[in-house]
């Protein structure tokens, strides 16, 4: 009997560990919802990928990467593989995503990352706002570097946040790219000031 226990209680953790849903936001202002399961060996690769970072620099390359693969995949179930950078090459199409699509579905997927705990030099934040003259908000998702402590012997220990590593914020923006490209990830002030990826 012990051992049917023992036998369903594996069976029931490797369900568990199946697969994972987010819910993908598309067509302009989230006006449409779609789940996306990602499969264990999906988000196996994810977690070996951004277990390899061996500084802040390296995981903010690594989850820019990451992002923007699994838009990809969720590509292969919405209509947001159709979704091309910014909002011209797209207009009008189904799947197509504003900025206020990408900042929701992105910081979902880095949500995702810091559950799973595979950051360990950055955190998420809610996303960050920027304002051109009196109409033209642009939204990304956001996330902060941090110090991990010297010697992290458990699992459970969660990385501090310095006073220095507070200013030290970044954007996740994937509206700057065509659906499954890898996503850049820009220091926030430079963003702030209007910058994008190719300094324009």
């Amino acid at each position: 009997m012990a051992a049917l226990a023992l036998l369903a209680g594996t069976a029931f953790a490797d369900s568990a560990f199946a697969g994972e849903a987010i819910s993908v936001c598309y067509n302009y202002g989230c006006l449409v919802q779609s789940e996306v399961v990602f499969s264990k060996q999906d988000l196996t690769r994810v977690g070996e990928l951004l277990g390899d970072a061996r500084t802040p620099e390296h995981e903010r390359a690594l989850i820019g990467v990451a992002v923007g693969w699994l838009l990809g995949i969720a590509g292969k179930q919405t209509p947001i593989f159709a979704d091309r950078a910014g909002n011209f090459a797209d207009d009008g199409v189904e799947g197509r995503m504003d900025c206020i699509d990408h900042s929701t579905t992105t910081t979902r997927l880095l949500r995702l990352f810091e559950r799973h705990r595979w950051l360990h030099f950055h955190r998420v934040l809610e996303p960050a706002r920027r304002t051109r003259g009196l109409i033209f908000d642009h939204y990304s998702a956001q996330i902060e570097e941090i110090t991990p402590p010297p010697m992290c012997t458990s699992a459970n220990e969660a990385p501090t946040v310095s006073d220095d590593a507070m200013s030290r914020r970044y954007v996740v923006d994937s509206w700057y790219v065509d659906n499954g490209q890898p996503v850049p990830v820009l220091a926030r002030q430079r963003w702030q000031d209007g910058e994008g990826p190719d300094g324009d």
